[in-house]
């Protein structure tokens, strides 16, 4: 198992520097961060040149690319280079939103799986039951929902629900513009009320399309594995059902649920960045959507090699989990 973990290690390394090199050359794909700086008023020759020198957009491609790859590795992820934020590090502001996001996605996904795994089971061993009829109908409907439609119902909802608690003398409860940077006030209960007040409108909003994703994988999953020879086997040696079911098939038919969840917790933050915009949070999405709209290269760089690695980190563990559920998979 430790030999296999460290083979899945170093596939994981070149992988991480193709992805650094593609980043690079999309962000790069961007254009010159100085071009509108540049237009706002009459610049001379020779504050041009002092720009370019200081933010290295004067060195060519590669060199610029080998330079940020070791500042990189050794902790300086750049600074912000059109004047005006010039000098503001890359890093701390990065980390900070990251933090903030994390918690929200964290939370949603286990939500999401337990659900989408639980109504999978149970959807499989019920075949065409009003359950399965039920479920399935509940998925599609989710699933077929845009994203910031989701998000923008619930947002008008939870406004019409502050509007009532306040018309009956309570305070409201739901709170609209993320959580507090300084943290949350008050006791343990009052941290708890202000705590899920922020935090259970874009969790809902993820987990709504999550939940059907999982449920439908994991319903179609543990029915080829109900189905299978090993399974019928056993069933016909007269082992009790339950036996059969988390025994022999619950294990197999987490698999494939273990590759789709983890390939798509990454692109959890693209959900995230509509989900943080809608309800005000300041996190890795309002961080992207500003360093775009600044044109801010190494911002914008840093999103996207912090959601490499977190995409790789989390396929590695899939992979971990795939030699856990499946002994099979470690020898080859």
């Amino acid at each position: 198992m430790f030999r296999y973990i460290i083979r899945r290690l170093l596939i994981s390394i070149p992988l991480l520097v193709v992805a650094s090199f593609l980043c690079f050359g999309l962000v790069n794909a961007m254009g010159d961060p100085l071009g509108e700086w540049k237009l706002q008023k009459a610049r001379s020759p020779a504050e041009i040149a002092a720009a370019y020198e200081r933010t290295g957009y004067n060195k060519p491609f590669m060199e610029r690319y080998v330079d940020w790859a070791g500042d990189f590795v050794t902790g300086d992820w750049g600074e912000s280079v059109v004047p005006g934020n010039a000098g503001k590090p890359v890093k701390e502001e990065l980390i900070t939103a990251f933090g903030v996001t994390l918690r929200l996605i964290l939370v949603a996904e286990v939500i999401a799986l337990l659900l989408g795994v639980g109504v999978g089971v149970i959807g499989a061993v019920r075949q065409y039951s009003i359950f399965d009829y039920t479920a399935t109908g509940i998925s599609f409907a989710m699933f077929s929902m845009p994203l910031f439609c989701v998000a923008l119902v619930l947002k008008a909802g939870g406004i019409q629900f502050n509007n009532w608690l306040e018309s009956i003398g309570a305070e409201r409860w739901l709170t609209m513009a993320g959580p507090p940077g300084e943290g949350f006030s008050g006791g343990f209960i009052d941290q708890v009320y202000q705590y899920s007040g922020a935090f259970i409108l874009p969790t809902i909003c993820l987990v709504v399309i999550q939940f059907a994703l999982y449920s439908r994988f994991q319903r179609a999953s543990m029915l080829d594995t109900l189905n299978a020879d090993y399974v019928r086997t056993a069933q016909a040696k007269g082992i009790s059902e339950s036996r059969a079911i988390f025994k022999h098939a619950f294990r197999n038919a987490l698999i494939p649920i273990v590759t789709v969840s983890s390939l798509n917790i990454g692109a959890q933050f693209g959900g995230a960045v509509i989900t943080e915009t809608v309800f005000g949070w300041s996190g890795m999405g309002k961080f992207l959507v500003d360093a775009i709209t600044d044109l801010e290269p190494y911002q914008v760089l840093g999103f996207m090699m912090v959601t490499a690695v977190f995409i790789i980190v989390f396929n590695l563990i899939a992979d971990v989990m795939y030699a856990f559920l499946d002994p099979r998979i470690r020898l080859d």
